[in-house]
């Protein structure tokens, strides 16, 4: 046996860590039926200046990713992202939708859009609380 620590790993080094773990979930909890998800804002010339991206898995949605170009925020449009997620998510079976934040702005986004705090890492970074909220859907 030997451990090997390293900085950058193989993709093909990733995806057997990744399924295996996969295939241990499933026999332990059944299948994810893991499924990506993306919202994308766009110009009238198709230039990307917002999106949000996630998964559903398990009857969750996990909201990984929602950005905003600066010329967009403040607009609503973070609030459309989520609810637009969050209706594929119902359509995909899901019970619930959880997102983490350490950004002060974006956490009371979330609270208005009725996501509830569950947990929260302090100085993550370092000054900042890194908080995950959840939202039954």
């Amino acid at each position: 046996m030997n451990l090997t620590l390293t900085a950058s790993p193989s993709p093909e080094d990733l995806a057997t860590i990744g399924d295996g773990l996969a295939a241990f979930n499933e026999s332990d909890v059944g299948p994810a039926n893991r499924q990506p998800l993306a919202v994308l804002l766009r110009d009238e010339a198709g230039t990307i200046l917002g999106g949000l991206s996630g998964y559903t898995a398990w009857g969750w949605l996990y909201i990984q990713w929602l950005w905003l170009h600066e010329s967009q925020r403040g607009q609503g449009w973070a609030a459309r992202l989520l609810e637009s997620a969050e209706a594929e998510a119902r359509n995909r079976g899901c019970h619930a939708a959880w997102i983490d934040t350490f950004n002060p702005v974006a956490l009371k986004t979330y609270q208005r859009a009725g996501y509830m705090p569950f947990g929260a890492l302090p100085d993550f970074p370092k000054g900042r609380t890194r908080t995950f909220l959840q939202k039954a859907l």
